[in-house]
């Protein structure tokens, strides 16, 4: 028998049952709509607001889900810096609004991401499944601060790596808004960031969607959740807002998550013009615990290391998007935007500090431990161990009583406000009697911030809580409690901080792609990026991080595309890309003034800027009318990015909380890619699968004081040792299946080997081990506008970790000690949810009568 067959015998008996349970809501099968993603902007402005050659979804049989319309075309025409995707000769993975619905319970595109994506992994760094860092072939988007940045992320053509640390905060996204996210690699008209790729989101507009739309849900950990969708055209304008709020108590304790997240949209158009005005308002707050020693979650999974660990994150943007046909083959595109960011961290930590040496002037009084500095040429030991004293705001000291787990509460507040724009021309005359597409843009990202640091004394409570009352009701009346402004007499290992500064970032791009057959397109173009970023110290005691740094690279790009027929397609590409360090790197680029990540600025050596050259070649291509009538698309593909003076963060002694930036000579992350999907009119079944081996290329000693096995802190890297926390085989699989028109199951698996933890970039320790994680989601059209569906996330209890690093073993707080140095996040286990979503007030856009499907 076969699926159609059996699928039929199973709507039958569902049509019987639900005539007899709910008379009527069984409908007539309809034609299907499958993905199609044959459109890709090759730049971030793309085609302007509103671009409506949007990507169409998989609905499967039956009625339209709810939510509103996808509105149609406007035409056939090409604008802006489109490109069918068999012309682009690179990489392209793309995620669609259906897939992102699929994952709604979790609240976030990250997971989305994850689930399709061949070559992404998650590291839940921060013990929150909302503030996730995402790498993709080894290179990394966090909303971490302290984390090297290597991919560059644009909203709507706008870019939304955050002015200070490049951090992107996905999490402050409202994912239902979400059109469709293309990651597009080896382009480096991306600008800045772009080593790994650059991640587009396009969003919605009024003109792509349409109706009215509410949703509901909740389950594990407390969660309740829920979203507003409104979009309407009237006559020339059109408009969309959207609102959602998401609560939840987590499943570790002391890690709650509250997000609030605004987004709309209102737009013009004409025959031969299109504007939006755009404004986005989010904020999130997460108790997130971060990483925990491993001794204790053997005890209890839930467990947490120091607390409180807090941030708060807000964000605010506006922006103006338009586009203009000048002529029947030229374009005007362009954006200006103005973008404020806020963000407050407060992380209780162990303090570091110790009874002032017998060889200082200050026995007696609390010092900072000094292991891991040396004395400088000509120092005295007596200066030496004095630079170490810890004084307060008013330069006092602090009287030291032994048996008292010393702590610090510290806090950083980072704000900035952004403004730019971009303005692109394009065109599609005929050079030389052939099919010519040509781009040419600029784009200028300017930003003023402010970010300020400091700590406060505190002590680590029995239940590890810090708190900073002198009166504490275990340890009794604790002398210098409370005391904020920390720093040492010297103003090494700990000091406030206190910056003011400014980034501008520019780029001047090219990029041409002409049709020399009907079979055969060469793309060339190229990138010139500028850089300057200044900084100045208000504090006085780090005059070093005063300065201004430039940084300038023209990048190219060249490759081609060869069609053989709609079953084969090659392509091939050669490109390059840069970052410069962002001003957090540059201000903690020095050992002895170490930054408390993502926190403090300190001192100021100059860093280089990374530099990348990225090879990409494949196949990809698509098999129609195979099984069932299903299609069958895939992609075969290999890469590699060389990288010069990629920048990495090395802990120092005594505190996993602060760090340091270098340069190392060069890295390199190289691979293959398969996938494939086969798409029918009731299912959809996918597979992929990654290599990933991303190494250092260089032989050099590295800070890691952590490690166990690190020799008086540090460890020796040989050329060909595997950077942590990239697992080198990722498999990715899933299905949506249609039992009957109104109700559809999914399984989704990710598999991924073992990686090294962080800090052990000498390979020498065990790994991380290899995991796996199912989820399944279920949905069910209960009438022709009401929807319930259900997901199950971790469906079987997998207890299994992303992220790991070391700690300093020895004693913590009363009789809890740390003897295993290895400290993980465990991921989240079992969880269920649970909801509805109504939608009303649009007419369904009418099924095309054939498949749509992915062009290759």
């Amino acid at each position: 028998m076969s699926l159609r067959a059996l699928r039929s015998s199973l709507v039958a008996s569902a049509s019987v049952l639900a005539g007899t349970v709910l008379p009527g809501l069984v409908q007539a099968q309809q034609s299907v709509t499958l993905g199609e993603i044959s459109v890709v902007s090759t730049t971030p402005v793309g085609a302007g607001g509103g671009n409506s050659s949007s990507a169409q979804v998989f609905n499967g049989p039956g009625p339209v889900p709810p939510g509103g319309s996808v509105g149609p075309s406007a035409g056939t025409r090409l604008r802006g810096s489109e490109q069918p995707l068999y012309k682009i000769p690179s990489t392209v993975e793309s995620v669609t609004a259906s897939d992102l619905a699929i994952d709604q319970a979790n609240n976030n595109l990250v997971t989305t991401l994850a689930r399709r994506t061949p070559g992404i992994n998650i590291s839940d760094s921060q013990g929150n499944n909302n503030r996730v860092d995402v790498t993709y072939r080894g290179f990394t988007a966090s909303p971490v601060q302290g984390v090297p940045q290597g991919l560059a992320v644009y909203q709507n053509g706008v870019r939304i790596n955050e002015a200070f640390g490049d951090v992107v905060n996905f999490d402050l996204i409202p994912p239902q808004a979400i059109q469709r996210i293309d990651v597009v690699t080896g382009n480096p008209v991306f600008g800045l960031n772009a080593l790994g790729g650059a991640v587009n989101i396009q969003m919605k507009n009024g003109f792509t969607w349409q109706g009215t739309e509410i949703s509901a849900w909740g389950g594990s950990d407390a969660r309740t959740a829920g979203y507003l969708e409104y979009g309407k055209v009237s006559g020339p304008w059109s408009v969309y807002f959207t609102g959602d709020g998401l609560n939840d108590r987590g499943w570790r304790y002391e890690s709650p998550s509250t997000i609030g997240r605004l987004y709309g949209d209102i737009g013009y158009r004409s025959q031969d013009s299109e504007f939006h005005l755009i404004g986005l308002a989010a904020r999130s707050f997460y108790g997130a615990a971060a990483a925990t020693p491993v001794d204790f979650t053997h005890r209890d999974p839930r467990a947490i290391f120091t607390y409180p660990q807090t941030t708060t994150t807000e964000v605010g943007t506006l922006q103006l998007t338009g586009r203009v046909d000048l002529s029947p083959t030229w374009d005007l595109a362009g954006n200006a935007y103005f973008r404020r960011f806020s963000q407050t961290y407060v992380d209780g930590n162990d303090g570091n500090f110790e009874n002032c040496s017998s060889r200082s002037s200050f026995r007696g009084n609390l010092c900072f431990e000094d292991d891991g500095f040396s004395p400088s040429a000509g120092q005295s030991q007596l200066a030496f161990r004095n630079q170490f004293l810890i004084l307060g705001q008013q330069n006092q000291r602090i009287p030291f009583r032994s048996g008292i787990p010393y702590g610090t509460l510290d806090t950083t507040q980072t704000q900035a406000t952004g403004f730019g724009g971009s303005l692109q021309a394009s065109n599609r005359d005929r050079v030389f009697g052939l099919p010519n597409s040509f781009v040419v843009g600029g784009s200028i990202d300017a930003a003023n911030y402010s970010f300020k640091s400091s700590s406060t004394l505190g002590v680590i409570n029995p239940n590890l809580s810090i708190t900073t009352d002198p009166s504490n009701p275990f340890y009794g009346n604790i002398p210098g409690l409370g005391t904020p402004q920390l720093r040492t007499a010297g103003a090494l290992g700990i000091a406030p901080s206190s910056v003011n500064g400014s980034n501008l970032y520019m780029g001047l791009y090219t990029l041409d792609t002409l049709d020399v057959t009907d079979r055969l397109s060469l793309t060339a173009g190229a990138r010139l990026n500028f850089a300057r970023i200044q900084s100045e110290d208000l504090t006085g005691f780090s005059p070093d991080v005063t300065g201004t740094h430039y940084y300038n690279k023209i990048n190219p790009v060249a490759g081609l595309t060869y069609r053989f027929f709609d079953a084969l397609n090659l392509y091939g590409s050669y490109s390059e890309s840069n970052r410069a360090p962002t001003p957090l790197e540059l201000a903690c680029a020095n050992p002895d003034r170490p930054c408390l990540l993502p926190n403090s600025l300190v001192a100021d050596p100059p860093l280089k800027q990374v530099t990348g050259r990225t090879y990409e070649v494949g196949f990809r291509g698509q098999l129609p009318n195979t099984y069932d009538g299903g299609i069958i698309t895939y992609k075969i593909g290999a890469f590699r990015t060389d990288l010069a003076n990629d920048i990495l963060s090395l802990a120092t002694p005594g505190n996993t909380a602060r760090a340091y930036f270098v340069n190392v000579p060069s890295t390199q992350r190289q691979g293959i890619e398969i996938g494939s999907e086969y798409t029918a009119d009731y299912l959809r079944v996918y597979a992929n699968y990654a290599l990933v081996d991303a190494t250092f290329q260089f032989n050099g000693t590295l800070s890691s004081p952590n490690n166990p096995l690190a020799d008086d802190g540090a460890i020796q890297v040989r050329k060909g040792n595997v950077v942590p926390l990239v697992p080198a085989h990722q498999i990715k699989a899933g299905f949506d299946y249609f039992v009957t028109p109104d109700w559809q199951v999914g399984l989704y698996l990710q598999a991924f080997s073992s990686s090294y933890f962080r800090g052990d970039e000498s390979n020498l320790n065990r790994k991380l081990p290899s995991y796996y994680v199912m989820n399944f989601q279920t949905k069910y059209q209960v009438t022709k506008n009401l929807e319930v569906f259900g997901l199950i996330t971790n469906l079987t209890n997998n207890r299994y970790a992303t992220f790991g690093t070391f700690a300093e073993p020895g004693a913590v707080a009363g009789n809890l000690r740390i003897s295993d140095p290895r400290t993980t996040t465990l991921a989240q286990p079992f969880s269920v949810y649970a909801g509805i979503r109504y939608a009303f007030g649009a007419d369904p856009v009418p099924m095309s009568p054939e498949p749509i499907i992915r062009k290759y």
